[in-house]
Formats: structure tokens, sequence, C-alpha cells
């Protein structure tokens, strides 16, 4: 008898033998058990995550001869037909390989006909999205009223090139990718019943190598099968990667907290040698750091990889956080250099020219900041706001003259009319309006407000109502509102705001600039701080 490949003989038969869809079977389930079955299902995902043989299942519990179950009985003859690619009722088509119009509709023309052997006619249609246009157009009608024993089984990896008429007129299911974990202990239970003698730490290898399809995992087994002569083990799984343990990472990384350039250099030709692939180096790498910060951060995390462990203690969490920031960039760089091994080269010296400080080893340069200037011109009366004060008729708060371009030099000046602001509730257009303006005057029945003539076209009755309204509201009493215009530079909200988030800017600039490292960088490379990503 010919040798069946792993991913066709452990291609699951039943819902229970799917791994890692559970939403997915959850859904199907229940419409199964409820007998809520929609007339077309899509069913999306990467490679090799189970689209095709989830439809295939679906495809018995609609056909299975003890009825419509999410358990099909496997021993009847529907059943077993299907699982041999027998089954006179369902019609399964390769949409990469018929994407004409002409073969969509002679798929079609026996729609109308009852089914020869089973309870349903299915038509399963794998990679439907290399469907021309002219055969979805064709497709629609059929697929939004089918006759009661036709059911559509669609699968696509790429469901964004499906027209919406198409998406409208489907049940979807999302299949997503398969946790790593999961595919290691699926791995290791084929490994168990086949009698192959397994290492976990290669299995691991493997599940990651897979990203996520358990297709692609079990042919990574047949392969490491074969080249491990009936074993796997985690060195031959390496080699047969190109991809380095964690383990093996540790004389570098050792190396990298110390600082020392040739230990670095030595360890990196060493891995080289074993593993030429460098993409797969900077991988483990960065999938090292990653642990390295997991246990830093996450109190009790387990590492695959035990000798990592001491280097969590080791490094710095800011140098982690850098030296993985570090790596994927020159994972980056390495698809686009003429040289792979040069690029590898330099990423480790960038790992070991930046190196950040901790901000007690740092003395920051004082740098003169821009102060506020005094603006007053009059000795002013306090504003306050109504928490605090009684306002009576006879006692009015009148506003500072500001200087142009300055802000009210004492908070209270300055923040009166914004703190009560935030009590009005205000929103859109009425907000806008009364954050340009600022307070003059309150007395017990009316608020007065100025607005600088460059925002005079915001004003207008309804908005002024609104603002009314809302002073009303939090005063408890009718309150009347009154809006003068000025031609003066006036203290508002918006300036405010716009004064505070400037200091901010300016204040974190000038702790970056003053860290040696960038320093170092700007001067070596000529560079500028882009001031808006601070924002």
């Amino acid at each position: 008898m010919s040798y069946q490949v792993l991913a066709r003989k452990w291609r699951p038969q039943t819902f229970t033998d799917m791994v890692g869809q559970e939403p997915t079977l959850r859904m199907l389930t229940n419409a199964l058990t409820q007998k809520r079955l929609h007339h077309a299902y899509l069913f999306t995902g990467t490679r090799g995550v189970g689209k095709t043989t989830l439809a295939r299942i679906l495809s018995k519990c609609l056909n299975c001869e003890t009825g419509i179950t999410a358990t099909p009985c496997e021993t009847c003859p529907t059943c077993l037909s299907i699982n041999a690619g027998q089954f006179l009722d369902l019609y399964e088509v390769d949409a990469a390989s018929r994407t004409k119009v002409e073969d969509t509709r002679e798929l079609l023309e026996n729609v109308l006909y009852p089914p020869n052997q089973g309870r349903y006619k299915i038509y399963l249609i794998d990679e439907v999205h290399m469907l021309s246009n002219h055969s979805f157009n064709a497709l629609l009608k059929t697929l939004e009223e089918p006759p009661a024993h036709v059911k559509f089984l669609l699968a696509t990896t790429d469901p964004k090139k499906l027209p919406v008429t198409i998406l409208s007129r489907c049940l979807q299911f999302h299949l997503k990718r398969i946790l790593p974990q999961q595919i290691a202990d699926y791995l290791l239970h084929v490994c168990q019943h086949e009698a192959i003698v397994s290492e976990p730490d290669a299995l691991q290898h493997l599940a990651l190598a897979a990203e996520g399809s358990m297709r692609d995992a079990l042919s990574l087994l047949d392969q490491a099968i074969a080249y491990g002569q009936g074993q796997v083990n985690t060195a031959d799984v390496t080699a047969m990667l190109g991809s380095v343990a964690q383990d093996d990472l540790l004389p570098l990384l050792e190396a990298l907290s110390r600082q020392d350039a040739s230990a670095v250099f030595a360890a990196a030709n060493d891995l080289s040698e074993r593993a030429p692939d460098f993409q797969q180096l900077i991988d483990g790498i960065i999938s090292a750091l990653h642990h390295i910060a997991l246990a830093q951060v996450v109190p009790g995390h387990t590492l695959q990889a035990p000798s990592l462990q001491k280097l969590a203690g080791i490094f710095l969490p800011e140098d982690i956080q850098l030296y993985y920031q570090i790596a994927l960039l020159g994972r980056r760089d390495l698809n686009i250099s003429p040289h792979p091994h040069q690029a590898f080269e330099m990423t480790l010296i960038r790992l070991l020219a930046f190196k950040p400080q901790t901000s007690s080893t740092l003395v920051p340069e004082r740098k003169a900041t821009p102060q506020p200037l005094n603006m007053v011109s009059s000795k002013p009366t306090p504003i306050k706001t109504q928490s605090n004060i009684q306002v009576t008729a006879e006692r009015q708060v009148e506003v500072p003259t500001a200087n142009p371009e300055t802000l009210p030099a004492t908070p209270d000046e300055a923040s009166a009319w914004r703190e009560l602001l935030q009590k009005l509730e205000l929103t859109g257009m009425a907000y806008a309006l009364a954050s340009n303006c600022t307070l003059c005057k309150i007395t017990e029945k009316e608020v007065e407000l100025a607005l600088s003539t460059l925002h005079q076209p915001m004003l207008n009755t309804k908005l002024k109502t609104r603002i009314e309204e809302a002073l009303s509201r939090h005063f408890k009493k009718p309150m009347q509102l009154g809006i003068t215009i000025t031609a003066d530079e006036i203290a508002t909200p918006v300036k405010e705001e716009k004064f505070e988030r400037d200091q901010k800017i300016q204040q974190a600039k000038d702790e970056i600039l003053q860290n040696p490292k960038i320093k170092q960088f700007i001067d070596m490379y000529d560079a500028t701080l882009e001031v808006s990503l601070l924002t």
C-alpha cells in the first residue's frame, strides 16, 4: 500500500477532530442541532486552517443517513462515500481552474434536479474569489434563492476580492490562525499514534514555522521525520528549517549584555555557520528578546528556554525595548540589502552602539524655557467660579486687559471661564464659540462675554441661545447672555490650552535632546527632531 502523507491521513473527519476553531464549530453545531440551516456558507481564513475540511464535514452532517446532525455516524454509505470523495451529490469545484462563466453555467445546469443519493445537493466551491465577474453574476440569482434541496459551501483565502452581492447572500465564518501551542500539542498527538520519537522543543519549532497552518505543520512534520530517519529532534529540525534554538543564542546575548563586541561577533559567526539563513537568525534574536521582556514584566512567566531566565535579571527593561526595535529594523533592512551577511553584522553593530542610559546617570542641561509674560496692564479683580462665590447684583467681576500674544499672569484669571465652560456640557459649534470667548462679568441675571473680531463670523443667534440655555441650567435660574465684539487681544480657553500644549511639547523636546545618545545620533547623521511626532 502506498504511503499516505500525514496531512491527508490526519485530516479531521468530524467537528471534534478540528483544532483551534471553537467559535465556528459552536455556531455550526448549534445551527445543526436547532435545524436552522442557511442555504449558503462562506468559510474564510489563511491556508491550512480547515476551510475545505470543515465544508466536507458539514456535507456529511447534512446528508448523514441518521438525520441532520452535528455528529455524523461515519458508518453509513453516505458518510463513507463522502470520505472517499465518491458522493454523487457533492460537487467539489476548484474555482482557480474553472474561472470562466461557461464553467459556472455548466455547474449550475443541474441545480433544479433533485439529489441522486443524499438529502441535499452540495456545491463546494474552493478558492471562490478566483471566479471572474461574469461567473459571479451567473451565480448571484441561484445563490440568493436556490432550490430547497441545494446548499452552497464556499471557501476562500481572500474574502475582500468577493463582490459584496455575494458576501451578503452567505453566512460567513472566519477561521482564525491556529495557535503555535495548539499545533505543537496536535503534532505530539500525531507522533504518539505514529510511534515517532519526538522532542517537545522540535515540535515547538515546527509549530512556529507553520505560521498558524495545521496543514503546513503536518507537512513539515513529514519532512522532519524523513530528515531525522524516523525521529524528530531539535538539532535536526533547526538544521532543516535554518532556524536556531534559543539556547544557541545564549552566548551572543550574554556577550551583548557585557557589551563585548568580540564575543558577540564570535558567537554570531558560530551561529551563521550552523544556520546560514540570516533572517532566521534575526527572528531568533527577536523571539529571545520578546521572551526576556515578558519575564521582566510578567511575574511567574516561564521561558521556553530556562537558560534565558538569568538574562532577564541582567538586562535592563529599557535595554530590551531598544534592542527589540533595532532587531526589527534590521530584519526589515535584511530584505533590501544586497549582502544579507553584512546587513546582519550591521544590526549587531547597532545593538552594541546604542545603549540607553538610566535617568539617574543623566545630568540634564538646564535650558531657558519661554516664560509667559505678565500681560496685566492694571490690577485685575480676580474672577472666581460659582462654586466659591455668591453672585450679587452689586458685585461685578471685570476681566483684565491683556496684551497681544500673552496669557493672564495668574491661574484664576486665565482659567475661570475655562472651568465654568467645562461644566456647561456644550458640544459642537456652540462649544467652539464659547471656547473663543473670555468672561467679562457675571451678575445675578446676566453673563457677559467678549469675542474677538477674528472669530465674529462664528456668532449667530442659534449658538448664542444654546450657550444661554446651558448657563441657565448650570446656575439653575434664567440667565441672559451678552457677547461683546472687541478688537483687543483676549485670553480664551483655546489660547490657554494651546499655550499649555506648546509648553509640554517644548519640555518633551528638551528632555529628548538632553539624552547624550540622541545628541550623538543627531551629530553623526545630521538628523533633526520631528516635533510633530511628539504631539
